[in-house]
């Protein structure tokens, strides 16, 4: 079955969801970008507060989910972030191994840009890939972002990782609410 005929939604971050978190930051191949995997602790933390961003209106994590059995495949969100003069909203998701390539990321994250247009908080979206990350990196220009430059980020702390800032204009026409 190809890609396109295989269903790609977004769900809110549950309780349910810590087997995905372990499998996408605690795997070296999964986190080779972005420092290396965390701890099962540092995992078990992260959880915590993606179920508690449930209550928050500073952003929100969703499990990808695929198919008719609605299986996860990854995870994406939004948070806000303070970022030059103001605030924005920053993106990141993560897809398994055996979804990747499938388009499955960026079907995930259109409707993901649907869900933070609808906040009407902030004008903009901004993603920071690694330099290295070249499918995150080509992700973000087949969506329509516009790269801005390249900035140095400690990601995870004591770990400087170099990044290519992407920004996508949510509210082009300025009918941002």
């Amino acid at each position: 079955m190809s890609s396109e005929q295989v269903s790609v939604d977004i769900r809110l971050w549950s309780d349910g969801d810590l087997a995905l978190l372990e499998r996408l930051m605690g795997d070296p191949a999964m986190m080779v970008h972005l420092g290396g995997p965390e701890t099962a602790e540092k995992i078990r933390d992260r959880h915590a507060r993606y179920v508690q961003l449930r209550h928050s209106d500073k952003g929100q994590m969703f499990v990808i989910v695929v198919g008719s059995e609605r299986t996860s495949a990854g995870s994406i969100g939004y948070w806000e972030k303070a970022w030059r003069d103001g605030y924005v909203w920053e993106t990141g998701w993560s897809v398994l191994p055996e979804f990747q390539g499938q388009g499955i990321a960026t079907r995930a994250t259109i409707e993901l840009i649907e869900t933070v247009r609808a906040q009407g908080k902030h004008r903009f979206l901004h993603a920071y890939p690694s330099v290295d990350n070249v499918p995150s990196n080509a992700l973000c220009k087949k969506l329509g972002f516009t790269l801005l430059e390249e900035a140095d980020f400690e990601y995870p702390p004591g770990h400087l990782l170099r990044c290519n800032d992407w920004q996508f204009d949510l509210f082009p026409d300025g009918s941002e609410t």
